[in-house]
């Protein structure tokens, strides 16, 4: 049991860097491919569609950091199910926001193709979902503070 305890602890370590990258990838990638079809239809302005591209890459960047806070901590039998629920709920969280985030950015791409004055207000949605992904974070955080070595 103890063993099997552990390994629950490692994998919710190891979840936050897991999920957020998975939900990064998904998230650039529905994001760029907008970008690329936009490209087609307007003569200038690519580097805007490419750069708020990347916005889901952030996800990974968080739950990397969560990974690193938790490996700071040492991990017990009795601190391994706190592991497990911060690494994994944190990780679902990046993994989801970052696959809308890239869902709202193709929206704030594809509208500002067709009426490039609103680019700015475009990226909105996508901010909010980000606020999202750092709620999680911090949350990740303060709790991970608070496991008893």
């Amino acid at each position: 049991m103890d063993n099997y305890m552990m390994l629950l602890g490692w994998a919710g370590i190891f979840a936050p860097m897991a999920l957020g990258a998975i939900g990064s990838g998904m998230g650039c990638s529905i994001s760029g491919q907008a970008a690329c079809g936009a490209m087609l239809d307007v003569e200038s302005g690519y580097g805007k569609f490419i750069g708020l591209s990347a916005l889901p890459s952030s996800q990974g960047i968080l739950g990397i950091v969560i990974m690193f806070i938790l490996m700071g901590t040492p991990l017990t039998v009795d601190t391994a199910p706190a592991f497990f629920g911060i690494g994994v709920l944190a990780g679902v969280a990046l993994l989801v926001t970052a696959i809308y985030q890239g869902k709202a950015v193709a929206g704030a791409i594809n509208a500002s193709k067709n009426k490039p004055e609103i680019f700015g207000l475009s990226i909105a949605p996508a901010a909010i979902v980000e606020g999202f992904s750092v709620f999680a974070f911090v949350f990740a955080l303060v709790l991970a503070g608070n496991i008893a070595a």
